[in-house]
């Protein structure tokens, strides 16, 4: 009998009960979001649709033609993309001006600035709500779309610095130098050399802000007061009727339908979000 054979054994099982355990816990992960999905995706095509997880007996798409109208999804949509995509390119473009000074110009004051900033996206926004509440009306934005995106910009502006920061201090210098060399000011460098370089940065600092300022509920229902400006995010309380009674097959749909722009948003970008930046090459010679 060999002793090395079997002194192995309790070393095996211990390692299989260990990965036992392991894909056990996957799999509850796992199923924590694949059964809310798997809800939404059954319950949009039943028309007798409720909390259980069930495919429908008789799919239809009477739920996606009932909430298919202006006043319940195409004027939201429309509202949300407008709010949504304007403050996301405006958060963008700050991000990139303030950035490129704390990543090209070190000084003391930088790391002090940075952490503040990080400080600031930990305040939650319900706290500052009050105060922003009655700044909009003393200016006359308060039910503005375009004063309703300059706060969500703002909200988001903090994160997107940081973010911006640091993919922009993985562009080499020595291509802004080059292009100072040939006379470009410090913003055509910018737009011209470093932007262009971190593209998926870019992207991901842009996807960021859509997807967190389209999913926004307290703020356009506190800024904006007129039904016709309301996004989606706020008319989609509409599927909750008194006494608690909710259209659970048309909100299922009308949730499918609200996050095909995000999905299609990360589609288009997700191949310039996997490439890199791609810099080796261009700093060669």
């Amino acid at each position: 009998m060999n002793p090395t054979k079997h002194s192995g054994h309790p070393r095996i099982n211990r390692t299989a009960r260990r990965r036992l355990a392991a894909d056990a816990g996957l799999l509850v992960v796992t199923a924590a979001f694949v059964l809310p999905l798997a809800w939404l995706v059954f319950a949009s095509f039943d028309a007798e649709a409720t909390l259980r997880v069930k495919p429908p007996q008789h799919p239809t798409l009477e739920n996606f033609s009932a909430v298919l109208t202006d006043e319940i999804t195409f004027t939201p949509m429309r509202n949300s993309l407008l709010l949504c995509g304007g403050a996301t390119a405006l958060t963008v473009a700050c991000a990139a001006l303030a950035a490129y000074p704390l990543s090209r110009f070190p000084s003391r004051l930088n790391r002090p600035y940075l952490l503040g900033i990080l400080f600031t996206t930990c305040l939650p926004v319900t706290a500052v709500m009050v105060p922003v509440y009655g700044l909009f009306v003393q200016t006359d934005l308060i039910d503005t779309m375009y004063g309703t995106a300059l706060f969500l910009a703002a909200s988001q502006l903090p994160f997107a610095v940081w973010l911006m920061k640091n993919f922009m201090d993985g562009v080499p210098e020595v291509l802004e130098e080059a292009a100072w060399t040939d006379g470009a000011s410090w913003l055509q460098s910018l737009l011209r050399v470093v932007l262009p370089l971190m593209g998926p940065g870019v992207s991901v600092v842009a996807i960021y802000s859509f997807v967190m300022m389209w999913g926004n509920f307290f703020v356009p229902f506190m800024l904006l007061l007129s039904p016709e400006q309301m996004p989606a995010s706020v008319s989609i309380y509409t599927f909750f009727g008194n006494y608690g009674a909710v259209v659970y097959g048309q909100l299922a749909a009308f949730s499918v339908l609200y996050s095909t722009p995000v999905i299609l948003l990360y589609v288009l970008v997700s191949r310039r979000l996997g490439g890199g930046f791609a810099l080796g090459g261009a700093v060669k010679g």
